[in-house]
């Protein structure tokens, strides 16, 4: 049985993000004081990261992949923590 790419795989993920409380924050001021934002943008393998013109960085939380890279990697730039229960991602794939 053929289980498609890995972008076909994870597309099949549900996302429900918690707009109340996202699971992500971003501390721009230590990105831009650290040029934080290539890095965030490199090694996150659910592309949630984007480099912004003002060497800030935005992030999309509906694609995360609660995987915690982002946090190994910039511990002083990013707060994350898992969602509540009943939000996040949910695997279609493994």
């Amino acid at each position: 049985m053929q289980l498609g790419t890995v972008p076909e795989r994870l597309a099949r993920n549900q996302y429900d993000v918690d707009e109340g409380t996202p699971h992500i924050e971003v501390h721009q001021d230590v990105v831009r004081r650290t040029g934080a934002a290539p890095l965030l943008v490199r090694i996150c393998p659910a592309h949630v990261y984007t480099a912004e013109p003002d060497a800030s960085v935005g992030f999309t939380a509906a694609a995360c992949l609660e995987c915690g890279t982002c946090l190994a990697v910039a511990p002083e730039a990013v707060s994350w923590h898992y969602p509540r229960g009943g939000f996040g991602v949910a695997y279609r794939q493994g």
